[in-house]
């Protein structure tokens, strides 16, 4: 069970581990290649996961409704840890309530349950996704426009993947393979990305550090659980969203301190130290559903 375990994780955080042993050494701006990944990998990754099965909305129904459980209901439950620890909720609980769901949670998935998985994968992702965009922003700026988030590249290529799965639609196998190896690219991307990105990070506010990166997989974890029973979803989902649950804080989250100023320092740390402990967690969470 530990060998299998250690060959599910060990890749994800080697290529992250080769991310930040760049990010060290050279500096890299990743701007443009995270935009690259947000605008074209990612959308046809989606696109080509949703049209390439036979997507039926039914079935993923409920573990999307699980899903955001798990994410609204992380954040109900570490609000009164932020009153605790008198650190403000708009800085704590965003990064308790928006995992990686997509550097680590989609290649995690891929890893440990198989390519059959994906299209699971893709909902939880896009659940998580469609929440950060829209009530993460709001909790951070109640100016922020909702309506934009159906803008979004990923969100257009997943109505178009369902819009093809749901009609039957026979496109060009060549096509889809071409849209399929661009969204190959976006998953060892997105972890060399987050490499990067934590080289960056500091451990000034390393208490409040600590306490994210055990309160975020603790409390996923226990919702997800309750989710999946309240739910009754197939094992394999109820072992997804577990996973799901279990998920450090999405680097997301210091973009968006940054981007609203609210204290971005102690955000970083969250982040930070969360991503380093969930090789303990995620190991945890594995351990169980394996």
């Amino acid at each position: 069970m530990l060998l299998r375990i250690v060959s599910i994780i060990f890749p994800l955080f080697a290529v992250v581990l080769a991310g930040w042993l760049y990010g060290r050494r050279f500096k890299p701006d990743m701007a443009f290649a995270n935009q690259l990944n947000m605008d074209v990998f990612i959308p046809a990754l989606v696109f080509a996961t949703l049209a390439g099965h036979t997507f039926d909305l039914v079935t993923y129904w409920a573990l999307a409704v699980g899903a955001a459980v798990v994410v609204l209901g992380s954040g109900l439950a570490a609000w009164p840890l932020a009153r605790l620890m008198k650190v403000e909720a708009k800085t704590f609980l965003p990064p308790m309530m928006f995992n990686n769901s997509g550097n680590m949670g989609l290649p995690l998935a891929v890893l440990a349950f198989g390519e059959a998985a994906l299209p699971a994968a893709v909902v939880l992702f896009l659940v998580e996704n469609l929440l950060h965009f829209s009530l993460g922003a709001w909790m951070l700026d109640h100016r922020t426009r909702l309506a934009t988030v159906w803008r979004m590249p990923v969100m257009l290529a997943a109505l178009a993947g369902i819009g093809v799965s749901a009609g039957e639609l026979a496109l060009w196998p060549p096509l889809l393979t071409a849209i399929r190896m661009l969204g190959e690219i976006s998953i060892p991307l997105l972890l060399f990305s987050l490499g990067v990105r934590l080289a960056d990070a500091s451990f000034h506010a390393w208490g409040v550090g600590v306490a994210g990166a055990v309160a975020r997989p603790l409390l996923g974890m226990l919702i997800a659980w309750g989710a999946g029973v309240a739910l009754d979803l197939a094992q394999q989902h109820r072992d997804m969203l577990l996973v799901f649950g279990a998920l450090p804080p999405a680097v997301l989250n210091y973009v968006f301190a940054e981007r609203y100023r609210q204290e971005p320092d102690k955000v970083a740390s969250i982040v930070m130290v969360g991503n380093v402990a969930s090789l303990l967690f995620i190991s945890f969470a594995l351990a169980i559903v394996l």
